[in-house]
């Protein structure tokens, strides 16, 4: 799989004893001939950060936008959803933990071209990058998306956010919609549980927004680990000095990996969602059986778009405006 011919990295420099800096996220790890990076996929041979699993996809599938989670993008569409392999993080809660913290899971080689075809023959009018971290990809995100665009497709990134200000700006610029994974708002739970630092994933949020890319945000509630209400009165202040707009949505976690802690109960997620609300307009639980998640309009309060699992009814919505009383929603339709 790891041969010479192996596609080169953009985001590296060369340093004076013969290794490489990866430019990547803020780990820049430092790679002597051989060897490779936290994330897994980025590596030194020869002097050169070539990129081994470049366009390996480790899952393919057609997924309702409304799972990434986007609930305000594209509503009750069907996206082509790709994964890929390896991460920046270590979270050790991951639900995806097959191929985000290996690189063994099975998959097929394709390139952005191939991405892009299979797409459009299976009529889905996005493509989101998902499932592992696609930032560690972006070189081929960044492509993917850029061919997407030419083809009248949109680009959805889902994402830790752990990424370098010139990664941020060069993926964003290509994306139409992002769901972050703001995991918490304890910088030392970033540091010790998980690996990274989150002065980068805020960063990001904050260029996503100033660039007019759709935002919605996700964290996962974990007893004991993130689930106080100042912890999630943090995240809910952060985003309202954005935006009130800005969709976030709180969802309760499950045991998996190396987490043996007891699932989040709906209760929980419950009382953090009303307290987030004091602060913006739009906050949803997920991972809640039987859970409706409606979107108000915030001018007459009609029901905009209604979601039972996946169902959606968007029946409250005439294009981008309100049924009932024609003022602009917050949901982007396209």
């Amino acid at each position: 799989m790891d041969t010479p011919a192996a596609p080169q990295a953009r985001y590296y420099s060369s340093l004076s004893d013969g290794s490489l800096e990866c430019t990547l996220c803020p780990h820049r790890c430092r790679l002597a001939q051989g060897t490779i990076g936290i994330c897994g996929v980025r590596k030194n041979d020869g002097g050169r950060l070539t990129l081994p699993y470049y366009g390996l996809a480790s899952a393919l599938s057609v997924d309702p936008v409304e799972k990434k989670p986007l609930y305000h993008f594209m509503p009750g569409s069907m996206v082509y959803s790709v994964g890929y392999v390896g991460c920046n993080l270590h979270c050790p809660f991951c639900q995806n933990f097959s191929i985000s913290q290996s690189t063994e899971a099975e998959g097929v080689f394709l390139d952005p071209e191939a991405l892009i075809s299979e797409a459009k023959r299976l009529a889905c009018p996005a493509i989101a990058h998902t499932y592992s971290e696609p930032i560690v990809h972006a070189e081929f995100v960044e492509e993917s998306m850029r061919l997407a665009r030419t083809a009248g497709l949109k680009s959805i990134l889902v994402t830790n956010a752990c990424a370098s200000a010139e990664v941020a700006t060069n993926l964003l610029s290509r994306c139409d919609a992002v769901n972050v994974d703001l995991k918490a708002w304890d910088p030392g739970f970033y540091t010790r549980e998980l690996g990274g630092e989150i002065d980068a994933v805020l960063n990001f949020i904050r260029s996503a927004h100033d660039k007019g890319v759709h935002l919605e945000v996700t964290t996962l509630v974990i007893p004991g680990k993130n689930d106080t209400v100042s912890q999630i009165e943090g995240i809910a202040s952060f985003l309202a000095s954005l935006s009130r707009d800005i969709p976030l949505h709180l969802s309760a976690y499950r045991p998996m990996y190396r987490y043996n802690t007891p699932a989040t109960s709906p209760e929980s997620i419950h009382h953090l969602v009303e307290r987030a609300r004091k602060q913006l307009r739009y906050v949803y639980s997920g991972n809640v059986p039987g859970e409706v998640d409606v979107t108000l309009c915030s001018s007459c309060g009609a029901s905009l778009v209604s979601r039972h699992a996946y169902a959606v009814d968007s029946s409250g919505l005439s294009g981008n405006l309100c049924s009932a009383c024609g003022a602009q929603s917050p949901i982007r339709m396209f």
